[in-house]
């Protein structure tokens, strides 16, 4: 696969809001759940993602911090983010990631009770858009 630079990357998901995150239990079962990284974001090689710190998915990451990010698009721009996630409640990173709308979820803003940001560092991330694809391989 022809290699990637970040900035190509960057390029590719500066539109993109949603994907599917994929983490592992305990037992070693795959679980994916629809993820918002709020779109518009610059990529730099990390993904933010605001959960509540009692949810499944955290849980997961807790037991083992390897994760699949999975965007798609209609024009079949295909793209995966695999590396490891941390959870953070800083509340300084939080106000810096902190974007209008998610106070649908989160209430009470940063102040919402249990909140905090899943933080996935890509180690690779391979993209397949029509006739092109290619990946990026952090050091």
């Amino acid at each position: 696969m022809k290699k990637a630079s970040l900035k190509t990357i960057a390029e590719k998901m500066k539109d993109l809001d949603f994907c599917m995150m994929t983490t592992t239990d305990g037992r070693q079962v795959v679980h994916s759940r629809p993820m918002s990284n709020n779109g518009k974001v610059e990529y730099d090689g990390d993904s933010w993602f605001f959960t509540f710190e009692d949810s499944n998915r955290v849980r997961q990451i807790e037991k083992d911090d390897k994760v699949s990010l999975v965007y798609q698009t209609d024009d079949m721009l295909f793209i995966e983010c695999y590396g490891t996630a941390t959870i953070t409640k800083d509340k300084e990173t939080l106000e810096d990631k902190w974007v209008d709308g998610l106070e649908q979820w989160f209430p009470e803003g940063i102040e919402t009770p249990g909140i905090c940001l899943i933080k996935v560092t890509s180690k690779r991330v391979t993209f397949w858009h029509k006739e092109e694809e290619g990946e990026y391989v952090s050091s």
